[in-house]
């Protein structure tokens, strides 16, 4: 008897979730079983688990639930079926778009996105999804609500700024400028504290700090925004994902004899992003290897600042990715150790036995521009001298 297979294709808005129940036997071509539209709730959820059991026959048959990664509207169903044991995977959306292009289909729609995604799951060998801890849930709400603060005191004071200029204001404007700029710094401290708390309280996440934690200017704030973007990196196989995850996977703009810009494609995680740049910057203030040499290679060959800055910001988020699978500590005195010529060449980090395919950095190697190929394991080294 010909094994049956199940795909349920999702895709989801804030609203509503359109669902797509695709059926494969062996040797056969995958047929549409069913579709149908439910409520983004808990009372849509227990619909979608009665309607899922209506149309699977047999009961027994395997089910793969597919469905992108949309901002937070996804979390709460995936969790949701990630409690009742079903086989749930999740993609990211630039996976999900390559795949959509590959069919050829002209038309999008969210019932042709949600069929696509039920044939992801019959024709493509997905890595089932583990849910990260509530914790860093928790600590996600926390970063994402103090940017927001940062960015609405940022607003203020210009307004505070623009009217202390004005040749007629009224005082009552300025007071409550001033009233609300002084709350709103008030609440950016009690977060900060909160974060800092929240991170030393939790084992797991206080060791993977201590990790980073001798990169100068690279602080706790930084770290928990990285940490809770990416949800501890666990959907991320390679570097190559997170890079494009973030949006500093580069894009080219050439055809013939025209060259255009190359530049990084921003479609990606904001948030991190945004707290990347201010990490950059310290990493140049504070003269941190390799960053630093890297920024100045960059700046030399480019003579802008910003392509200096991205460089960085690239670097290192693949530098902690690496750091956080290997459980490996950045060791900011590793130059002056190897450059006295005292020293045998070494890995930049502990990360397993030495042997044929080990890199090594000798006193003489440079950081590339991106460090290496970001499709490369997380077992790849960063020769950075």
């Amino acid at each position: 008897m010909d094994q049956v297979h199940y795909s349920l294709g999702l895709d989801i808005d804030k609203a509503t979730f359109k669902s797509c129940l695709k059926v494969k036997e062996d040797s056969n071509k995958s047929i549409v079983r069913a579709t149908k539209t439910f409520k983004n709730s808990l009372q849509g959820f227990k619909e979608l688990d009665l309607w899922m059991k209506k149309h699977k026959k047999p009961p027994y048959a395997e089910l793969k639930i597919v469905m992108e990664a949309t901002g937070v509207y996804h979390e709460h169903l995936a969790w949701y079926l990630h409690q009742l044991n079903f086989q749930v995977y999740i993609v990211l959306p630039l996976r999900a778009k390559r795949y959509f292009q590959s069919l050829g289909k002209k038309s999008k729609n969210d019932e042709i996105d949600a069929q696509s995604l039920a044939d992801m799951g019959l024709q493509q060998e997905l890595v089932q999804w583990k849910p990260c801890s509530k914790n860093l849930l928790l600590l996600r709400s926390l970063t994402r609500q103090l940017e927001m603060l940062q960015e609405s005191r940022t607003a203020f004071r210009n307004q505070f700024e623009s009217a202390t200029h004005l040749a007629n204001c009224d005082k009552l404007v300025i007071k409550n400028l001033k009233s609300l700029i002084t709350t709103i710094e008030k609440d950016i401290d009690g977060l900060k504290t909160r974060i800092h708390q929240f991170i030393e309280q939790d084992p797991s996440l206080n060791a993977k700090y201590k990790l980073v934690d001798p990169i100068k200017g690279f602080g706790m704030i930084t770290f928990a925004t990285i940490v809770a973007e990416t949800g501890g990196f666990e959907l991320f196989e390679s570097q190559k994902q997170l890079v494009s995850y973030a949006g500093y996977d580069i894009t080219e703009n050439q055809s013939g004899k025209r060259i255009g810009k190359t530049r990084i494609s921003k479609q990606g995680n904001t948030h991190i992003r945004r707290i990347m740049y201010m990490a950059a910057l310290n990493m140049v203030t504070y003269k941190v290897a390799p960053f630093c040499q890297l920024y100045d290679r960059v700046f030399d060959r480019t003579k802008i600042k910003m392509k200096g800055y991205v460089a960085i910001q690239r670097k290192l988020l693949c530098m902690i990715y690496a750091m956080w699978k290997n459980d490996s500590v950045f060791d900011p005195c590793y130059l002056t150790k190897s450059s006295s010529g005292n020293h045998e060449p070494k890995t930049l980090f502990s990360v397993g036995p030495t042997g044929p395919e080990t890199k090594v950095a000798t006193g003489n190697a440079m950081a590339t521009l991106d460090g290496p190929p970001c499709n490369q394991s997380p077992e790849a080294l960063f020769s950075v001298l």
